[in-house]
């Protein structure tokens, strides 16, 4: 159900998982939730390894956009408030 928010806002159709926007969003609330289960679980170092995974993934997705899209990339960076 969240997933499909997020394709619905950030998305160009109702199907659209792929784009960057709909990736970035996706990606973005997953580690908003892991963010908060470490702060509470420590010690947990295998989902600390796949937050790392996700935030680098992001990070990939959002210099592609920055590169290639830039209007798109402000976008999403305003609505997700990330960076800036």
């Amino acid at each position: 159900m969240k997933k499909q928010k997020l394709v619905k806002e950030f998305g160009t159709h109702d199907k659209d998982t792929g784009s960057p926007e709909v990736q970035i969003s996706i990606l973005t609330k997953r580690i908003e939730e892991l963010a908060k289960h470490l702060k509470k679980n420590q010690k947990d170092n295998h989902s600390r390894r796949g937050l790392l995974g996700m935030v680098a993934d992001r990070q990939t997705h959002l210099k592609y956009l920055q590169k290639n899209h830039p209007r798109r990339y402000n976008v999403i960076i305003k609505k997700l408030e990330l960076k800036k």
